[in-house]
């Protein structure tokens, strides 16, 4: 009974080790790299619009930007991005004549069902653009290796915008000739353009998206246009 008594008293109580976590301010980050440079390539759409606006094709775009990463002391898995670069966007169009050079204060449509008209047919536009992100890093110690989510905006002014048509055709799609014609004008576009942007992904990679803000036209230069885009991030340094 001794024995038995002695073993019933046992603390049978398990020690578990302490969590810690790490102290971030003996972390030394500042030579990691963290999406200093990123390109991005995608699809772009006007979304809802009259009729007379009639988009076709792979409509899409190219960005290239240079950003800083300042991680924050108390907690580096967030930081905050911001830098500069390039956000350009091609808008292709079936059977439609866009006059950059018209006259008079709205850009035209014209739909070219009936008569002589461009196979291939796109708007471009160029922004210089400003970006800023809110980033979380799952392991600031190794980005290539982590889990990454950015929220944010970017702010752009118009650098250029023209209009290139290709092979002119008949009303029934015959060719005509290889003619080439290109017009360049920035009369109609809004030169201010703020979008609001996120992305998800791991490593290197990550999805996008952005939608404009601000109308994609000058007021009453015509309908109400805000393009939206996604596509594929690639980042690092």
């Amino acid at each position: 009974m001794g024995l038995q008594a002695a073993y019933a008293q046992q603390d049978t109580t398990v020690a578990t080790a302490p969590t810690t976590r790490p102290d971030w301010r003996n972390v030394d980050l500042s030579n990691r790299g963290n999406d200093h440079f990123v390109i991005q390539f995608g699809a772009d759409s006007w979304g809802s619009t009259p009729d007379s606006i009639r988009t076709s094709g792979f409509s899409r775009h190219f960005n290239a930007y240079f950003m800083l990463d300042k991680p924050f002391k108390t907690n580096p898995r967030m930081s905050v991005g911001f830098g500069a670069g390039i956000g350009s966007s091609n808008m292709f169009f079936n059977r439609t004549y866009i006059d950059l050079k018209a006259p008079g204060t709205r850009l035209p449509f014209t739909n070219l069902d009936s008569s002589n008209h461009f196979k291939k047919f796109k708007l471009a536009t160029v922004f210089l653009e400003a970006p800023v992100e809110l980033r979380f890093t799952s392991n600031p110690l190794e980005p290539s290796k982590s889990y990454k989510i950015a929220i944010g905006a970017k702010v752009g002014t118009l650098l250029s915008a023209h209009t290139k048509g290709k092979n002119l055709q008949d009303k029934n799609g015959t060719s005509i000739n290889n003619y080439i014609e290109k017009e360049k004008s920035k009369k109609f576009i809004n030169s201010t353009r703020v979008s609001a942007t996120a992305r998800v992904g791991y490593g290197i990679f990550s999805v996008h998206a952005a939608y404009q803000i601000t109308n994609f036209l000058k007021e009453g230069a015509g309908p109400e246009i805000r393009p939206f885009s996604i596509g594929l991030t690639i980042s690092g340094l």
